[in-house]
């Protein structure tokens, strides 16, 4: 059982009749002290006295007379009715002292049972109260174990999580610082790639250029030699072919300078101009769709052959002629500006 309110003691359940058994104590006392009192007053008082006669019969001698059995015993005569009195009264203040002494007795019974049984019910209570103590202390001692327990188990997880934190910043660090290394060895291959690609071009570019000015030579001469004979154009773009071949079909006087027009805008070169000339062959179709584009003479320098004929298909479709149509077939003469 628990208490509704701790603050006041522990105090024994109030026993029905008490009050009425404490006020038939009092009568019964009361009634004592009364009896004892007239008792003491009737012992101090003189008895009255009392007067008799007494009458004794004379026997006659003459007469003989049979021997008279021996007399029965003779009872008590009764006591006076004072005496009957004094004793009723000494026989009630008797009973009524026994019936005190008898109810004081029961009294102390009944008070040492009161008694027993509130001391009974105090340590009752007081044992109850400890169990409930013990029973709250090992509540709050099994409650601070599990919050103990559980913080610890808390402060466990969080630790593995910073740990795995920490696992995965190193882990992505070290990605990061090998993805680095890569780039940086990456960078480094495609450096020493391309600076060897750039000795390799001046290596090979300084190789053609001493080839090509041997060639040049021959060519150039070559060339004049061909321009004095018609076959060509100094002008850096040649005229467009007479329709030679099969397909082929005339072009205009100045279907060349239109050609030559749209070509240039997308030659890039930026090298050796001198003595450079490149003819190239182009196949169209009637509405000026490139079809086919290729190195007809070269000029003994392939990088400028390759920015030519790159001009060439960038240039795409071909302008048309003044009849509407292109040329299928011609030669395109391309040199450096400069």
């Amino acid at each position: 059982m628990i208490r509704k309110n701790p603050e006041y003691p522990l105090q024994p359940p109030r026993e029905r009749g008490t009050g009425r058994a404490f006020a038939f104590a009092l009568v019964m006392h009361a009634l004592l002290g009364f009896f004892l009192y007239h008792g003491i007053q009737w012992q101090n008082s003189t008895p009255e006295g009392a007067e008799a006669e007494l009458w004794t019969e004379v026997p006659d001698a003459a007469i003989p007379r049979p021997v008279p059995p021996p007399p029965a015993p003779v009872a008590p005569a009764p006591p006076l009715p004072d005496e009957q009195a004094d004793i009723a009264l000494q026989e009630k203040k008797r009973q009524q002292q026994e019936a005190a002494r008898q109810a004081q007795l029961a009294e102390q019974q009944r008070q040492q049972k009161l008694q027993a049984q509130q001391e009974a019910e105090a340590k009752r209570q007081q044992q109850l109260a400890a169990d409930q103590a013990a029973q709250l202390a090992a509540q709050k001692a099994a409650a601070a174990k599990q919050k103990q327990q559980q913080q610890q188990q808390a402060d466990k997880l969080k630790q593995q999580q910073l740990a795995d934190q920490q696992k995965q910043q190193q882990l992505k660090e070290q990605q990061q610082e090998q993805q680095k290394q890569a780039d940086a060895a990456e960078a480094q291959k495609k450096a020493d790639a391309q600076k060897a690609a750039k000795a390799k071009a001046q290596a090979d570019a300084a190789a053609q250029a001493k080839k090509a000015d041997a060639e040049r030579r021959a060519r150039v001469a070559q060339m004049m030699q061909g321009t004095a004979g018609g076959t060509g154009s100094t002008d850096g773009l040649g005229k467009s072919g007479t329709g030679s071949g099969s397909g082929g079909n005339a072009a205009s006087p100045g279907y060349a300078d239109k050609v030559r027009r749209a070509v240039l805008p997308h030659v890039s070169w930026s090298g050796d101009t001198a003595g450079l000339v490149t003819v190239i062959s182009v196949r169209c179709s009637p509405t000026g769709t490139l079809l086919d584009s290729s190195i007809s003479r070269s000029s003994g320098n392939s990088a400028w052959d390759d920015a030519a004929k790159r001009a060439v298909d960038l240039t795409n479709p071909m302008p048309q002629d003044i009849n509407g149509k292109t040329p299928t077939n011609f030669l395109i003469t391309l040199r450096p500006a400069g």
